[in-house]
């Protein structure tokens, strides 16, 4: 099994704002970091390189970012062992402050790429729920004994 990972933020400003203008001169060379960091598996990703133009949600300034990555320990070095981490503690500078839950974890198997629609519904849960088994974030990390121990809440 590998982990899945959603998590979506809200602009401040239109991407193409000056405002976001650091955040978007730095998407390449974060997932280029990230496409070449242990553990990597795959990203969500449209012609131009990145999640930006993807809308899953109605509401356009709501941006997504997916990945799979082979273990929970790969994908918390990722985000707070490299570099990732100072765009990481710029959030602020283009994003607002998320009042619901903007993230969640979730087992896959080897192989399956989740879809956005995929991952909605997995925020969906955490928000409804809070972190279980079936969405979770760092704070709880779930095994996959406590998946498959764990009963869905529909």
């Amino acid at each position: 099994m590998n982990l899945a990972q959603v998590n979506i933020a809200e602009m401040i400003a239109p991407v193409n704002d000056p405002v976001m203008a650091d955040f978007v001169n730095n998407l390449d060379r974060i997932n280029a970091l990230a496409e070449s960091s242990k553990g990597f598996v795959w990203r969500l990703k449209g012609e131009e390189g990145n999640a930006t133009a993807i809308r899953v949600f109605e509401y356009d300034f709501l941006i997504i970012n997916m990945s799979v990555w082979e273990n929970m320990d790969t994908l918390f070095d990722f985000t707070y062992n490299t570099s990732h981490v100072e765009i990481l503690k710029r959030k602020k500078e283009w994003f607002h402050n998320m009042k619901q839950m903007h993230m969640a974890f979730w087992y896959v198997e080897k192989g399956h790429i989740p879809s956005p629609k995929e991952a909605k519904m997995r925020l969906e849960y955490i928000r409804k729920h809070g972190e279980t088994p079936y969405a979770f974030t760092f704070k709880s990390k779930f095994t996959l004994d406590d998946l498959k121990a764990y009963k869905i809440q529909l």
